[in-house]
C-alpha cells in the first residue's frame, strides 16, 4: 500500500521562508562594475566625489626667519631730584607727551632764593675790596717808583689786590651754584617724549643725595626691539642678503602684532653684538622700528621677521592638505582617471597658512585640499575642482609673493 509524504514540520517551513527573502534581497541589490566596485558613492552606479584640488606650481619665495623681541624705547631718561626740598607742584599730565625742557615738579625754592641772595651780597662786597685793592695799588705805584715808599709796602699792596680778584672770581662762583639751584628747583624733562605716572606727590620730600626719582620719560616714537639668533643663521644671513641689505640701507625687518597682523611700518636692523653667549650660541641683534601713534610699547614682546635672503622659486601647498607624522609628511595627488593616491613629501619653512614642499611634487600636479571625507573607498575615482580658500572668496586682493618663514 502506497503511503503519503509526511507534511513538514513548522520549524522546516519557517527556515525555507528565511532562506527565499535572502535570495530576493540579493537579486534586487547593486550589481558590481567591471572593477568589482559596489553601488554607492564612489562606486560604478553614482558619480564620483568632488574634491577640491590644487594645481602646483612655482612661485617667488623670501625665506624668513621669525623669532622672538622686546620692544625698547629709543631713550629713555629717569627724573630725579638734584636738590633738598618738599615737591609743592606737580605741572605734567600723566601719561603725555612732554617737550625738552618742559618744567614737571617745583621743589619749594625759598631757601634756594635766600642762597642766591646772600651769594650776590658776597660778591658785591668782593668786588668792593677789589674796587679799593685796585685804588690803593694805583696810587703806590708812582710812589714805589720815586722809591718814597719801600719795595715790600707795594709788594703787600700788589698781593691785597690779587686777594681781592679772587674773592671776587669765589664769590662768583658761588653766585653761579645758587642759580644752578634755584634752577634745579624747577625739575624740567631731559628729552622729549611720553611720561609715565608721577613717583611722588606734592608735600613729598626729596632728596639730592639720595637722588629721589620722580618719573620716567621715554621716547617712543622711534623704537629698537632686540632679539637673539644663533651664530650660523647669523652667518646666513650675513651671506644670503649682504649685497641687498648694503644696497638698500640695512637689512629689512617686519614686526608682528599679537594677532599676528604685520605693522605697515617696517623696521631696519642695525647691529649684532660682537659677542657670543658662551651658553646658548646666540647673539644679540638690534632692530630700529618707526613708531607712530605708539603702536609698540616699550617691554613689549613682539614677534620679528628678518629676510634671510632674496625671493627664490618654490612650491607652495596650503597647510590643511600636507599629513605630518611621525613616519613622515605626505600629500594626497589625483593621477590620470581621477584617482587619488598619497605621495610622500619634503617640507621645508613654513609661509603663512601653507608649507614650501621641497621634494616629492612635480609643476602642474592635482593635489587634494578640501574633500578628504568624501574619498569612502581607497582608490576609488573623484572629481578634481580647483579648491579657494575661504580667506580668498569674495573681493579679496592678489596675492603679493610668497614669504617663507621659519619660526623658532
Amino acid at each position: 500500500m502506497r503511503q503519503s509524504p509526511p507534511h513538514p514540520t513548522p520549524l522546516i517551513r519557517l527556515a525555507i521562508g528565511v532562506l527565499s527573502a535572502l535570495a530576493l534581497l540579493t537579486a534586487c541589490g547593486p550589481k558590481p562594475d567591471a572593477n568589482g566596485a559596489g553601488g554607492g558613492p564612489g562606486g560604478g552606479n553614482g558619480p564620483p566625489p568632488e574634491v577640491g584640488v590644487i594645481t602646483t606650481g612655482f612661485a617667488p619665495v623670501t625665506l624668513q626667519t621669525e623669532l622672538p623681541g622686546r620692544v625698547e624705547p629709543v631713550r629713555v631718561a629717569q627724573v630725579r631730584a638734584r636738590v633738598n626740598g618738599v615737591v609743592l607742584k606737580r605741572l605734567f599730565t600723566e601719561g603725555s607727551e612732554v617737550k625738552a625742557g618742559q618744567v614737571l615738579f617745583l621743589i619749594d625754592p625759598a631757601p634756594y632764593q635766600a642762597a642766591l641772595n646772600s651769594a650776590r651780597a658776597a660778591l658785591g662786597k668782593a668786588e668792593a675790596n677789589l674796587a679799593q685793592a685796585r685804588g690803593q695799588a694805583e696810587r703806590y705805584r708812582p710812589l714805589a717808583e720815586a722809591n718814597a715808599v719801600s719795595k715790600q709796602e707795594y709788594a703787600n699792596v700788589l698781593t691785597a689786590q690779587q686777594q681781592a680778584a679772587a674773592d671776587v672770581a669765589a664769590a662768583n662762583a658761588q653766585l653761579q651754584i645758587a642759580r644752578i639751584n634755584v634752577g634745579y628747583a624747577n625739575v624740567a624733562a631731559p628729552i622729549k617724549g611720553r611720561i609715565g605716572r608721577a613717583l611722588v606727590t606734592e608735600g613729598a620730600l626729596v632728596s639730592a643725595a639720595e637722588a629721589t626719582q620722580l618719573a620716567l620719560v621715554q621716547q617712543t616714537d622711534i623704537v629698537y626691539v632686540n632679539f637673539t639668533q644663533s651664530a650660523s643663521q647669523l652667518q646666513r644671513l650675513r651671506k644670503g642678503a649682504g649685497d641687498a641689505a648694503a644696497a638698500a640701507g640695512g637689512v629689512p625687518v617686519t614686526i608682528l602684532q599679537d594677532d599676528g597682523t604685520p605693522l605697515p611700518q617696517r623696521g631696519t636692523l642695525l647691529f649684532s653684538d660682537v659677542n657670543v653667549d658662551p651658553t646658548t650660541g646666540q647673539i644679540t641683534l638690534r632692530a630700529q622700528v618707526p613708531n607712530p601713534g605708539n603702536s609698540l610699547l616699550p617691554g613689549q614682546y613682539v614677534r620679528v621677521r628678518v629676510a634671510q635672503s632674496a625671493p627664490q622659486r618654490a612650491m607652495l601647498v596650503p597647510q590643511q592638505a600636507v599629513t605630518r607624522g611621525s613616519s613622515g609628511d605626505s600629500v594626497i595627488v589625483v593621477g590620470p582617471g581621477g584617482k587619488p593616491a598619497p605621495r610622500p613629501v619634503t617640507i621645508g619653512a613654513q609661509h603663512g597658512t601653507s608649507w614650501i614642499v621641497l621634494e616629492g611634487l612635480k609643476e602642474g600636479e592635482s593635489v587634494v585640499v578640501d574633500g578628504f571625507q568624501k574619498m569612502m573607498m581607497p582608490g576609488a575615482p573623484v572629481k578634481p575642482v580647483p579648491w579657494t580658500p575661504a580667506a580668498a572668496a569674495g573681493d579679496a586682493p592678489a596675492p603679493a609673493p610668497a614669504t617663507a618663514t621659519a619660526t623658532k
